[in-house]
């Protein structure tokens, strides 16, 4: 029955090799239950009932693109887009958690329409290369900047605005963890992250510095302080209509980057190249996000550490299929999860900020045209603390430098589209401020 639904024979695998896949791309993104949890609770979500969501949204969301689209490709809550939601949207735009997964529904939404109309393809076809790659490279120093704070490597400091932080006990725990995710990455070990943020969980239980959980299994489901409070009325705003957009694309741009990464290595491309399946699995994926939203968390994304299941043998949605049983499993070790502290999972971040690091290979730094935009994009996204910000400048940029070089062709329409929607992001918080001064001069 396997054989035939999934046409493993075709595919040149077997229901033993897809197994081995699955758990194997669990193990390399687990750390998501943890990691995840840690910065939404920072956006003042119940971080108990996160856990919980993370775990079942993923479980979910990862089998049904095994059932339905037939792919070794797992999805979870996006690394840089729950970041997203805690730091830009709530901490920095000053609103609620209910309005900012108001935010992610819509431009799930948007993101499903723009795949139904097929316009999706064409949107990320217009954005050049290097910009993709500058955007991972820029989330991925955003990502360890917050791990490098979490982990309390880093402070603040009122002259130098940050400056590194005192060597205490729990900075040697957590950096203890990250030596060793460094060493069984370099070891290829399956799990790096998660054994290394558990590494750091006993230490710090060991030293009394967290209390061991009062028991192991929990059949306690509760995810009602966090699921189903999304206020969409209170994301229907013009000041948020830029967030709804930057969240859009790079929601967009992960999942287009992992997809197409993933699926041409798991050989699920036609005798042209193109993907089979691909706008049934971007449809997926942008209904994962809103139903993620409903559920309380941030844009589900398709993961790149599903190349890891691929690698094991993994060509077929049954690989997905396990994956996500894992992670309903792990539903029932809450408890054990609930008690991680934030200097174990902080090593996790800067270790998925290194990952995301690999594709700066992509950026062409000796073309002026090229590296310029893409280094506004990596600077601005970490050092604004806005993954948005970066991205309207380094769009607005890469336009202006080509009218520059009179070379204003050779931005696409949709380019254009875009850097006009990012002159207005960037401007929003203006438009008041200047009809009033406009009122004051009739």
């Amino acid at each position: 029955m396997l054989n035939k639904y999934f046409g493993l024979p075709e595919k040149g695998t077997s229901v033993k090799t897809e197994i081995v896949a699955g758990l194997t791309t669990f193990l390399t993104m687990a750390y998501i239950i943890f990691v995840n949890p840690s910065i939404l609770s920072n956006a003042g979500m119940d971080k108990q009932a996160l856990i919980i969501v993370t775990c079942l949204v993923s479980g979910v969301m990862t089998i049904v693109t095994g059932l339905f689209g037939n792919a070794p490709i797992a999805m979870a809550p996006g690394m840089g887009l729950n970041a997203f939601l805690a730091y830009t949207l709530v901490l920095n735009g000053k609103i609620t958690w209910q309005a900012a997964l108001g935010v992610v529904f819509l431009s799930g939404l948007l993101c499903w329409l723009l795949t139904l109309l097929g316009l999706r393809k064409r949107l990320v076809e217009a954005i050049p290369v290097s910009l993709i790659s500058a955007i991972s490279v820029g989330i991925g120093l955003f990502i360890t900047f917050i791990g490098l704070r979490d982990l309390g490597v880093i402070v603040k400091n009122e002259a130098t605005l940050v400056s590194a932080g005192p060597l205490t006990w729990t900075v040697v725990m957590g950096l203890c963890g990250l030596l060793l995710m460094a060493f069984l990455a370099m070891k290829k070990v399956k799990g790096a992250l998660l054994i290394g943020m558990l590494f750091s969980t006993m230490l710090a239980v060991a030293a009394g510095f967290v209390q061991r959980p009062d028991r192991l299994v929990s059949l306690d489901f509760d995810i009602t302080p966090v699921a189903f409070h999304l206020d969409i009325l209170g994301a229907l705003k013009w000041s948020l209509f830029g967030n709804i957009f930057a969240l859009m694309f790079i929601d967009m741009f992960d999942s287009i980057g992992t997809l197409v990464a993933c699926c041409h290595e798991a050989k699920m491309v036609d005798e042209k190249g193109t993907i089979k399946g691909l706008d049934r699995l971007l449809q997926i994926d942008a209904a994962a996000s809103m139903l993620g939203a409903a559920m309380g968390t941030s844009s589900i994304a398709s993961y790149i550490e599903s190349a890891s299941g691929i690698e094991e043998g993994g060509r077929t949605g049954l690989t997905s299929i396990v994956t996500g049983l894992c992670f309903l499993a792990a539903l029932l070790f809450v408890p054990v999860v609930g008690i991680v502290p934030k200097y174990a999972t902080a090593p996790a971040l800067i270790m998925v900020g290194l990952f995301m690091m690999k594709e700066v290979r992509k950026i062409d730094f000796a073309d002026m045209e090229e590296a310029f935009p893409a280094f506004i994009i990596m600077v601005m996204i970490s050092l604004s603390y806005s993954i948005s910000t970066g991205l309207a400048f380094g769009f607005i940029s890469f336009t202006l430098i080509k009218v520059a070089a009179g070379k204003a062709r050779d931005v696409k329409p949709a380019m254009w589209i875009i850097a006009i929607l990012s002159s207005l992001f960037l401007t929003l918080d203006r438009i008041p401020t200047l009809i009033d001064y406009l009122r004051s001069l009739a």
